[in-house]
């Protein structure tokens, strides 16, 4: 099991409900249902192609799906009036793959921007918040640093620190390991689950990355290109050693054939 916080079982704070997504009349994502309970580390995983990334910019309202809904607690962000959309992002913060710092401003000046686009707070008020955000990532005394002048471990931690800057409810991750060595992804893997348990945040985070997938996941779907569904939904150590799909077990074993049904039957 993941050192991560146990969630609240009983409430879903994110409910995705039929939801079908193409892309230039290329079926991606069909009919597509699940939720994500408060305060877990949720995983969204599936091989290249499989609509990861799509899903996950559906779910933050970067783009409308073909059809279905996203709720966020009370609201549904398909089809959400100019109100209701800006009460739905200020519930979540978005770390995107590359980090996407601003190389031209100091880290502080990076984490500063949400407070300063969507906050009328005085500026020591906002350097304050922006100096806690990056000391809750360890970073701590690189206040002043350029992004150029970190490593990309540091860089990851740091746009992790700007997601947080508006205190969201649910922090979405997009490959957060991706390009890292694996002893910097471990630490960042730490990283994730210290803030899941001290803060109590909702986390979902989009990788394929074995190691960080066991590390943080409380629980995970995964996705398959060949159907455009979710095949599997569980706990990592249940989908690898129980499921009755081939496929799933082939990807958590990472084997380069098919294996045989296990034994002790099915992961709900």
């Amino acid at each position: 099991m993941p050192a991560a916080s146990e969630p609240n079982a009983s409430k879903a704070i994110i409910r995705v409900k039929h939801l079908t997504a193409a892309y230039e009349g290329q079926l991606i994502l069909d009919d597509v249902n699940f939720e994500v309970r408060e305060g877990e580390v949720f995983v969204i995983l599936g091989g290249s192609g499989s609509g990861k990334s799509t899903l996950l910019k559906h779910m933050i309202g970067l783009h409308p799906p073909t059809s279905g809904e996203i709720w966020v607690e009370d609201d549904n962000m398909v089809g959400a009036d100019e109100e209701t959309r800006a009460r739905i992002l200020r519930k979540i913060g978005v770390m995107y793959q590359s980090g996407a710092l601003f190389g031209s401003l100091s880290l502080i000046e990076n984490v500063r921007l949400p407070l300063e686009e969507f906050t009328e707070l005085a500026g020591n008020a906002m350097d304050l918040i922006a100096r806690l955000k990056l000391r809750l990532v360890g970073l701590g005394g690189f206040e002043n640093h350029m992004p150029s002048e970190l490593s990309g471990g540091m860089q990851k931690r740091a746009a992790i620190a700007r997601a947080m800057a508006l205190d969201p409810r649910i922090l979405f991750l997009d490959e957060p390991s991706a390009g890292l060595d694996p002893i910097t992804s471990a630490e960042l893997d730490q990283t994730i689950v210290r803030l899941a348990r001290s803060l109590r945040m909702t986390f979902v985070v989009v990788t394929h990355e074995l190691p960080s997938i066991f590390a943080i996941a409380d629980r995970v779907i995964m996705l398959d290109k060949r159907v455009r569904k979710i095949v599997a939904t569980g706990r990592p150590s249940e989908l690898r050693d129980r499921s009755e799909n081939p496929w799933v077990r082939q990807f958590f074993h990472r084997a380069s054939e098919p294996l045989r049904e296990p034994q002790g039957g099915a992961v709900d």
